[in-house]
């Protein structure tokens, strides 16, 4: 009998594994519907946000909870995909979906583990501990660090404005305010330099956000 469980607990343990792995090959959905070229998957940007979190300097945060967060939080699209709000699903319909799915998830795994793991998505979920709130912060400070990347590398400054707006007043931590700032000011001076080389020939939409001595 005891054979048959840890086999039966090693199979159950591999169907995890391969679950979770299908996070490799799901895109993030914001930069699918921007049309960006080989979009990043979910777990590319789950996998900077941990880096992000372990490089935490707030002794007053738990740092292994923050990296567990960021590992966990969005585990549960490996099965209902990258749900963004242009897809017209309410916050009610996409918690149940991912509660569902993280239910499948962690039922194949041991009871303690199981238990640990749903309990760090539902933290996450209901932002129901400052390190849950530190990490959702990250997780939008990693959309718009993803969001300046994808301009700097099509050489389209301020393409993806929207995702910075949508961010705004969102950052509290002083760390990630700092590091909001400093990208910022880098990005800023790409979009400065852009208009300074092209100023007639760059869309309204980007001239908007350039300091008004550059046009």
């Amino acid at each position: 009998m005891a054979a048959s469980t840890s086999k039966a607990s090693m199979q159950n343990l591999l169907q995890f594994m391969k679950l979770i792995g299908q996070l490799k090959r799901v895109p993030r959905t914001g930069w699918v519907y921007r049309n960006v070229e080989k979009p990043e998957s979910v777990s590319d940007h789950m996998y900077r946000m941990a880096m992000m979190a372990f490089l935490i300097g707030d002794t007053k945060l738990n740092k292994d909870r923050c990296i567990k967060l960021a590992l966990v939080h969005d585990m549960a699209e490996c099965i209902v995909g990258d749900i963004a709000p242009a897809d017209n699903i309410s916050k009610n319909e996409k918690h149940r979906r991912e509660e569902e799915a993280m239910k499948h998830l962690t039922g194949l795994l041991s009871e303690d583990v199981k238990k640990e793991i749903y309990e760090i998505w539902e933290e996450y979920e209901y932002q129901s501990s400052p390190e849950a709130k530190f990490v959702k912060e990250l997780d939008q400070f990693e959309m718009i660090l993803q969001a300046y990347e994808y301009e700097d590398q099509e050489k389209k400054p301020g393409r993806m404005q929207e995702f910075f707006d949508s961010t705004k007043g969102r950052f509290h931590h002083p760390e990630v305010v700092q590091l909001v700032k400093s990208l910022n000011e880098e990005r800023n001076s790409q979009i400065s330099a852009a208009g300074s080389s092209s100023e007639g020939s760059l869309p309204q939409a980007i001239q908007s956000q350039l300091p008004k001595e550059t046009l």
